[in-house]
């Protein structure tokens, strides 16, 4: 009777809280686990990869409620790394990201749904030379758990593709290079 009745009040006790609150991260950018990373066709014969070295962001989630899920991202332009010191000061000037104007891009969702198997389209706003439009980030949840220094971690990636005029980016690349591809992996760090 008495283990009835203590299943009963922690049930009830369940219920009455409600639904549990997703858990907030923030991105671990300090020990180099999540990267901005992008790719462009160079010519249409090859693929020009680069990366965003300077970034911070935070991400809210719930394996069971993945719909309840945010993310929120600010990266600073003129830290764009394509491995190439001449094309770098090319992309920070105004044919491109324009960072004396426009020092920071940022991504704030407005909604998440699961496409099933661990995958979810995130929608939000992405701000970028200073023009902002919805973008759909097709997420993969990769795993989470403790870490070693008594931490708890979720892990993720996602890609996305935008057109580059649909950011005021005039600068013509020729056909085979008017969208480029952003990969994004991140681990954040449950706090």
């Amino acid at each position: 009777m008495l283990k009835k009745t203590l299943a009963a009040l922690a049930l009830g006790s369940m219920i009455a809280a409600g639904p549990v609150a997703a858990a907030d991260y923030a991105i671990d950018t300090k020990g180099q686990h999540a990267f901005v990373n992008f790719k462009i066709s160079h010519l249409g014969y090859s693929w020009l990869w680069g990366t965003f070295k300077e970034f911070d962001g935070s991400f809210s989630f719930d394996a069971d409620q993945p719909e309840a899920s945010k993310v929120n991202v600010t990266l600073k332009t003129a830290s764009v790394d394509s491995n190439h010191a001449e094309r770098d000061k090319h992309l920070r000037s105004d044919d491109f990201l324009n960072v004396s104007k426009h020092p920071t891009a940022t991504f704030e969702s407005t909604s998440v749904k699961s496409t099933g198997d661990g995958t979810a389209d995130i929608t939000g706003n992405l701000t970028l030379n200073g023009v902002t439009k919805p973008v759909v980030i097709a997420a993969k949840f990769l795993g989470e758990g403790k870490d070693p220094w008594g931490g708890y971690r979720a892990g993720f990636e996602g890609m996305t593709t935008l057109k580059l005029k649909d950011f005021d980016i005039k600068m013509d690349l020729g056909p085979a290079s008017q969208t480029v591809d952003l990969i994004i992996s991140v681990e954040g760090i449950r706090q």
